[in-house]
């Protein structure tokens, strides 16, 4: 990819009131994010579109969003169904959390009131905050729990978790095997090619493989073919951001026919052909120098 065509890194910080959001952005500014303060949900959008007109685009970008912009708040959860929608952006959300007992010792200390119980008591506005948050949270792929962390303490845990991100691999083997010798017992996810033609019934192709352009070239030349590649690197296609985004490091993915020879090799060979320009790709046919009986 070229240095504009990269992916924003874009982390939303958010979670309850009281449970660190503010060191949390002082660390993002650390690690050379640019870095928004209680940007209201609904004005998210119009960001990120200014973001993507501008040719120097910033390549990492952290945002926090509270109940300070409540009125906002309702809107978040369509926003950020918006911003998954977005190819040029890998989006995170980070959640803080801590006990009710410790958010209420530090609004006590600080003689804060809560945003969602102004005129109350701090415990009445967090019951109501946690509520509000429920959806956010399950929907965060990092929450870190700060009831017991002193502010130094999150800082080094938020920078351990966030650090040199865009350095991390994610990488996809691709393993062509026979099911009539087994399923590989460590691949994610499993396709059964066995309802093509089969270039083992021509004569001439029996002892060649699906590495031979000869039967690659058989593999490919029908349309249930043709249909099945269009559909699987699609869904792939779909699929293996969503992976990545979740923290996983390797997919391994299994193509298999009946004897691990022909269907599956050409296969592999052209899903990790396909994706090998944008993840590190490797492929692997466990059946390939089996003797044939």
């Amino acid at each position: 990819m070229s240095e504009q065509s990269q992916k924003v890194e874009l982390v939303i910080i958010t979670g309850m009131s009281g449970a660190g959001k503010t060191v949390a952005v002082q660390s993002f500014e650390d690690l050379g994010y640019f870095c928004v303060d209680n940007l209201p949900p609904a004005l998210l959008p119009k960001f990120l579109e200014l973001m993507k007109e501008n040719d120097q685009r910033t390549p990492k970008v952290a945002v926090v969003m509270d109940l300070r912009g409540r009125e906002f708040f309702d809107t978040l959860i369509d926003t950020l169904v918006q911003v998954g929608k977005e190819d040029w952006i890998s989006e995170q959300i980070l959640f803080l959390e801590a006990d009710n007992d410790v958010l209420v010792s530090r609004y006590k200390e600080t003689r804060r009131s809560h945003p969602l119980a102004p005129d109350g008591l701090p415990l009445e506005g967090i019951k109501k905050e946690r509520e509000l948050l429920d959806e956010l949270k399950g929907r965060a792929q990092i929450i870190i729990d700060s009831s017991d962390k002193k502010p130094r303490k999150l800082r080094e845990e938020i920078l351990q978790a966030f650090k040199d991100q865009s350095q991390h691999v994610f990488s996809m083997n691709v393993v062509s095997f026979g099911f009539k010798h087994g399923v590989p017992i460590d691949a994610d996810l499993v396709f059964d090619v066995r309802f093509l033609p089969n270039p083992h019934y021509v004569e001439s192709m029996r002892p060649l493989t699906g590495k031979d352009a000869e039967v690659a070239e058989y593999v490919f030349k029908w349309a249930e073919t043709d249909t099945f590649m269009n559909k699987l690197l699609d869904m792939l296609s779909f699929m293996l951001p969503q992976y990545k985004k979740e923290g996983k490091r390797q997919l391994v993915v299994g193509v298999g026919c009946t004897g691990g020879q022909h269907r599956s090799v050409a296969i592999a060979e052209k899903i990790a052909d396909y994706f090998q320009s944008e993840y590190d790709t490797y492929v692997t046919h466990r059946e390939i120098d089996k003797k044939k009986g």
